[in-house]
């Protein structure tokens, strides 16, 4: 995804996404895209519930068939809120955990980072960006991809200023090793997120 088309994202639902990877889309211009984007026009309930849920789709950078998959999948899940599974599925996949751990300037450059190779869990090397990894799970980059592009640039501009408190990072000889310490909270979605909304777009599909 281009900078210019992550912005128009950011800019047409009104928040900065951390795992577009391209911060200052409202700064300047905080308002939609085009030239009706300064009008104020009163948003349908549907419209309203479809913005909210595009936050996660947009953020997480996954396909709409691979996000309803995923929700017919939380929705089986009894012991909580399938909402609140689904941001704990997304939230453990291999691409947000790298990124999350300020390896990658985006979700996208982490996707890239594990499909080259460079990234391993409990010494496994895996090119699945989708691998849930799991508390007690320790992962790591190889040589090569701490001296890629992705790394240095997120390193040199973290995205997000803070490692979440689930996953810790430390110092691995020269490099950087990552553990899940514990399984993610639904609350450590890393942008403004209105759960209601998602839960009543959704709420046909089983």
């Amino acid at each position: 995804m281009g900078k210019k088309s992550a912005f128009k994202i950011q800019r047409r639902l009104g928040i900065e996404l951390p795992g577009l990877g391209k911060a200052g889309a409202l700064e300047r211009r905080p308002y939609g895209p085009g030239m009706h984007g300064m009008k104020r026009k009163k948003l349908s309930d549907y419209t309203i519930r479809l913005m909210e849920k595009q936050k996660v789709r947009y953020h997480y950078g996954v396909r709409e068939g691979q996000l309803r998959n995923l929700v017919i999948k939380c929705k089986k899940d009894k012991s909580r809120s399938w909402v609140d599974s689904l941001i704990i599925s997304l939230e453990s996949r291999l691409d947000n955990v790298v990124f999350r751990s300020n390896w990658a300037p985006s979700i996208a450059a982490a996707r890239q980072m594990v499909s080259h190779g460079h990234i391993s869990i409990n010494g496994v090397k895996t090119n699945i960006a989708s691998a849930l990894v799991k508390p007690g799970d320790v992962v790591t980059i190889a040589d090569k991809g701490a001296k890629s592009g992705n790394y240095l640039q997120a390193k040199a501009r973290p995205r997000l200023s803070a490692v979440p408190a689930f996953l810790k990072v430390e110092q691995d000889g020269e490099k950087e090793k990552v553990s899940m310490v514990a399984s993610p909270l639904p609350e450590d979605i890393p942008f403004a997120f209105e759960k209601r909304l998602v839960i009543e777009y959704y709420w046909k599909l089983k």
